[in-house]
């Protein structure tokens, strides 16, 4: 017979024994509460070099752009032909107003690039954010709705990306007789707005045969909760890579209308002006060109690696 005494007191110590190893590990697990896409997109980011490396010049290029004051006490604008006519630049004297030469106004290519900056970047920022409310909007409508709707939206679309982008902000910027920053924003929003559209038209259509969007619309959820409770936050990962990667076409746009006299004039500074007014002394004074082509390759360089860096981590495919 067993001892029925012994057995029930080890039942006991077993009921109030201390878990073994393995079940807190188990048991932490259970209750550690599951990352999203986002979660595991940002995980992914910041493990990436291209990252970390685009991020730190973005992050660059915004303080210079807010505070350029902070980088150079020199004028962008006022030259002095008399001493510094395509002056030589004077590498050894880090940040001065010679550290990079000087233009055939006499000016400070230094002072320019550091003032430059704060044109490209606000319009390709503005640009980028425009586009992507407008072509958000009208492809989420588009692509919830269907039917008429979407035939409508979608031929308006179609008409505006058959225009040429750069030719199309031309004869835009061609009717204006004064072309400030906002206007060139205005021209490069007029026509960009078409890609993000119809990736937001793709990805809402996808997004709204998901269960859960079925289950809310069967709880009574208006049309506004589901389009921006449910749908945009889980259709705007690809909007988010096309248009930070578009970000970087954005600020070359600007140079290029800039350099055909057709975008940004003086005496606003941007480096678009500036590489046109190097050209024409590109063979006896090189370093006019060469630094803003240099500064504005860096810019578009940093915005695209960003995108492909956020490209990566959003699309599951690629992990």
């Amino acid at each position: 017979m067993p001892d029925v005494t012994k057995t029930a007191a080890t039942a006991v110590e077993d009921a109030v024994a201390p878990p073994s190893a393995a079940e807190p590990a188990a048991q932490k697990q259970k209750t550690e509460k599951a990352r999203s896409l986002w979660g595991d997109a940002w995980a992914d980011l910041r493990r990436n070099p291209y990252f970390l490396v685009s991020s730190v010049l973005i992050f660059i290029l915004l303080v210079i752009t807010a505070f350029p004051g902070w980088f150079t006490s020199a004028s962008p604008t006022t030259g002095d032909l008399v001493n510094h006519y395509v002056g030589k630049p004077e590498l050894g004297k880090i940040g001065s107003e010679g550290w990079l030469g000087y233009d055939i106004q006499g000016r400070s290519v230094y002072a320019r690039l550091i003032y430059g900056t704060r044109a490209s970047v606000i319009v390709g920022i503005c640009v980028t954010l425009i586009v992507t409310v407008i072509g958000g909007i009208m492809g989420m409508i588009a692509g919830y709705f269907g039917g008429l709707m979407d035939s409508i939206l979608s031929r308006i679309t179609d008409i505006f990306f058959g225009i040429p982008f750069l030719l199309g902000a031309m004869v835009v910027l061609q009717s204006f007789t004064e072309r400030t920053i906002w206007v060139v924003v205005f021209a490069l929003a007029f026509l960009g707005w078409t890609q993000i559209a119809r990736v937001m038209r793709g990805a809402v259509i996808t997004v709204k045969q998901a269960d859960y969007v079925h289950a809310a619309k069967a709880l009574g959820a208006g049309t506004t909760r589901i389009l921006f409770r449910h749908i945009l936050p889980n259709a705007m990962a690809p909007v988010i890579v096309v248009a930070t990667i578009a970000l970087g076409g954005y600020i070359s746009a600007e140079a290029t209308l800039s350099y055909l006299g057709l975008g940004l004039s003086s005496p606003i500074v941007s480096w678009g002006v500036d590489v046109s007014a190097g050209v024409q002394s590109i063979r006896t004074s090189q370093h006019i060109l060469l630094y803003p082509s240099i500064m504005l390759s860096i810019t578009v360089l940093a915005f695209i690696m960003l995108g492909e860096a956020v490209r990566n981590a959003l699309d599951p495919k690629l992990r």
